[in-house]
């Protein structure tokens, strides 16, 4: 190295994830995520801030799926470990939670795991979320539904009581009644729940015809299940997570057809990148390095940190306050999309219609109509 020469600092990012504990099958992919970013930025050169380069790090906690210990080590890495700047974890009650720490102690945090409105609701300066409003989430299904034949007549809304979930069902109602759609089940469950009997028997007894179920993973997995061993087979259903996950169709197998998903992101070769060439070639990196393919969570994961990168080379500084400055007049091409904020924080981006036919993901409705035919009705369990 010549004389007098200096290594610029690394810019340190920090996060606390679900490594652990019931959602950490969603969290890993903010890890991963996370990880191959900021290899891949570092490998091109690192982060220019004015006439220097820096390298990216990462630091990073697991809060075992614990909102109360994921506030506790955000507050640590921001009041101990002095991190630069903040990513986010999974889930909208924890991003929630996580981004009073961001606020209060003025470090921008830019997350892509929570969707709640509520989270960009409070007038707060230093978060952006990379996820698009909660309370759109059935958007586009909805307008599918209207194209159906035969069209359905009844609909149920299942929520978990969390932030997210709750937020979709705000969102969900007026649309159904836009629509047209009688709303026949609004019924909200506990989180982590375990036993949709009773919400089934529900659905068969009042001839519900489409089932729109906002939760988590989990829940869902179960709710298929149980809506198999009980016989209950409404002409579709609709999940708010679940569906674009590969762990999710192997983990219920034929079991998985005909069930109806969203996605803000799909891995296509149209949406260029800065870092990854597009995002087609992004896909293949990530299954590569982790041996299992990425979904929107990760490709929203890997636009966190670049949204991040790129303020900081447009303000040239690593000073909290420019850089969320900056940000807030990000404009990118990524391999999520375009990712501009909204003066909340939050991006809008149009959630695509998913649906798994046989043993393919099959996207069949977007931003500007149907893509593909559906598989509808769904017939029942027993003649498939």
């Amino acid at each position: 190295m010549p004389s007098g020469s200096v290594v610029a600092k690394d810019i340190v990012l920090g996060a606390s994830v679900q490594l652990t504990g019931p959602v950490a099958n969603t969290g890993r992919y903010y890890r991963d995520a996370y990880q191959l970013a900021i290899e891949k930025i570092n490998a091109a050169g690192g982060v220019k801030v004015g006439n220097e380069s820096h390298t990216l790090a990462l630091k990073l906690y697991d809060n075992q799926s614990d909102v109360n210990l994921s506030v506790r080590q955000y507050t640590q890495l921001v009041s101990q470990d002095k991190v630069d700047f903040l990513l986010g974890p999974f889930a909208s009650n924890f991003a929630l939670a996580d981004s009073a720490v961001s606020e209060k102690y003025r470090i921008p945090m830019v997350q892509g795991g929570g969707a709640s409105d509520q989270i960009f609701s409070r007038n707060f300066k230093y978060i952006f979320g990379t996820l698009a409003p909660a309370s759109n989430y059935f958007g586009s299904t909805i307008e599918m539904l209207k194209g159906l034949d035969p069209a359905p007549k009844s609909v149920a809304l299942l929520y978990a009581d969390d932030a997210f979930d709750v937020s979709v069902a705000e969102g969900t109602r007026p649309k159904l009644k836009q629509a047209g759609l009688t709303l026949a089940m609004d019924e909200r469950y506990s989180t982590n729940a375990t036993d949709f009997n009773s919400l089934l028997s529900q659905i068969r007894s009042k001839s519900i015809d489409a089932v729109l179920v906002a939760g988590h993973e989990t829940e869902i997995l179960n709710f298929v299940r149980q809506a198999k061993s009980l016989a209950v087979a409404p002409k579709m259903y609709s999940f708010t997570v679940g569906v674009p996950s590969e762990d999710f169709r192997k983990a219920l197998g034929n079991d998985a057809d005909y069930a109806f998903g969203m996605t803000a992101w799909l891995p296509s070769a149209d949406l260029k990148d800065r870092w990854f060439g597009d995002a087609a070639q992004f896909a293949a990196a990530y299954r590569a390095k982790f041996g299992y393919d990425p979904d929107y969570h990760a490709a929203s994961g890997v636009a966190d940190v670049e949204a991040l990168v790129q303020a900081v080379e447009t303000a040239g500084s690593i000073d909290p306050e420019k850089v969320r400055d900056a940000l807030s007049k990000v404009k990118i091409d990524s391999l999520y999309g375009e990712i501009a904020f909204n003066e909340s924080g939050q991006i809008d981006l149009p959630q695509i219609v998913i649906q798994v036919q046989g043993n393919k993901l099959v996207a069949v409705y977007g931003a500007n109509g149907k893509i593909a035919q559906p598989k509808y009705p769904m017939p029942s369990w027993n003649a498939r």
